[in-house]
């Protein structure tokens, strides 16, 4: 069955930098896009990034555009966001999603905060 595992969140200040892994098994990872989505407290789950199988095309949230950055190992059957300049507005838990297979991972949590 479909898992995905998120880590490398926590709490970073204001205009620091985190990267997010999101490992992914029970599919031919390398066949298909991955997304990257969160969910801040009391709000809608938003999707921020996509990337495609190859990791050769990629699209971004307008709130996240120029800061984020989505890839993929797809000898690790793994996907990353790589996240810079970040915003107390960026805080949220953030869950990566096998778009194909409706599946998303138990998420991890980002704090901006000085």
């Amino acid at each position: 069955q479909v898992q995905l595992v998120e880590s490398g969140g926590g709490l970073v200040q204001p205009g620091g930098s985190l990267r997010l892994s999101c490992a992914a098994s029970g599919f031919t990872f390398g066949s298909y896009a991955m997304r990257w989505g969160r969910q801040a407290p009391g709000k809608e789950r938003e999707l921020v990034a996509w990337i495609d199988s190859t990791g050769g095309s990629t699209n971004y949230a307008d709130s996240v555009k120029g800061r984020f950055t989505a890839s993929r190992d797809n000898a690790k059957n793994t996907v990353y966001l790589q996240m810079n300049s970040l915003k107390p507005e960026d805080t949220a838990v953030y869950f990566c999603n096998a778009p194909r297979f409706g599946s998303w991972g138990q998420g991890t949590q980002v704090t901006v905060s000085s």
